[in-house]
């Protein structure tokens, strides 16, 4: 496959449109299959979701965000990462090109979810990155999964790699903030800020085990 040596700047000097296409045509098949792939994990979630709202009268999760990484995101993690500049290059070594963020309004969902979803047949469970019982440093906390996942297409099945993120929504909402403050410049009292927020992570871990324990007094109460 021809190698993508992305200078879109340089490509996009000459005056036939038809070689900006021709050149970038790799890179955006290469982006279709990702999408295809995004669409068959959905689906198997959404099943599941369906199939427990059925069962249990409750949906296991709020909702699933799913994105393609942008092109100038790929690049420079391929730059940073010394990666050679190809197509080829990519899809071998960039494990987060798709990625879908599932948010849960609890934490044994999360698990429960992950396991029903790896135990298919067609999945192939490549990596697992628990930071939900092994937070990170600062605090954050999700369950990331990489997923070996088949797709059809009309040259036959390819296999594509997809990651999971897992979430309640209390983690989502402080991931979400503490990107915001990350990549800010200059912040005063970064330190200070830095352990504000891992206490925040902290209370929100001890709600989200809280708030489990009252879904279940509840549904005790209910049984009985």
């Amino acid at each position: 496959m021809q190698e993508v040596n992305i200078q879109f700047s340089d490509i996009m000097k000459t005056e036939h449109p038809e070689l900006i296409l021709k050149k970038a045509r790799p890179f955006l098949d290469l982006m279709m299959e990702y999408q295809c792939a995004l669409m068959e994990v959905e689906t198997k979630l959404n099943v599941l979701n369906e199939e427990f709202a059925s069962k249990y009268q409750r949906n296991p999760f709020e909702s699933i965000q799913s994105r393609i990484k942008e092109p100038l995101s790929i690049i420079n993690k391929m730059k940073r990462k010394g990666y050679e500049m190809s197509v080829e290059s990519m899809e071998k070594n960039l494990f987060d090109i798709a990625g879908i963020r599932v948010i849960c309004s609890f934490c044994d969902d999360i698990y429960t979810i992950a396991e029903l979803l790896t135990r298919q047949d067609d999945i192939i469970l490549v990596e697992t990155k628990d930071y939900i019982r092994n937070p990170k440093p600062n605090g954050y906390r999700s369950l990331h999964l990489i997923l070996d996942i088949p797709i059809f297409l009309s040259s036959g099945k390819k296999h594509m790699k997809v990651e999971v993120q897992f979430r309640t929504i209390a983690m989502d909402f402080w991931a979400s903030l503490e990107h915001k403050v990350k990549y800010k410049k200059n912040i005063p009292h970064s330190e200070e800020i830095v352990a504000e927020l891992k206490a925040c992570a902290d209370v929100i871990s001890e709600m989200d085990c809280k708030m489990l324990e009252i879904r279940n007094k509840i549904e005790e109460t209910v049984e009985e």
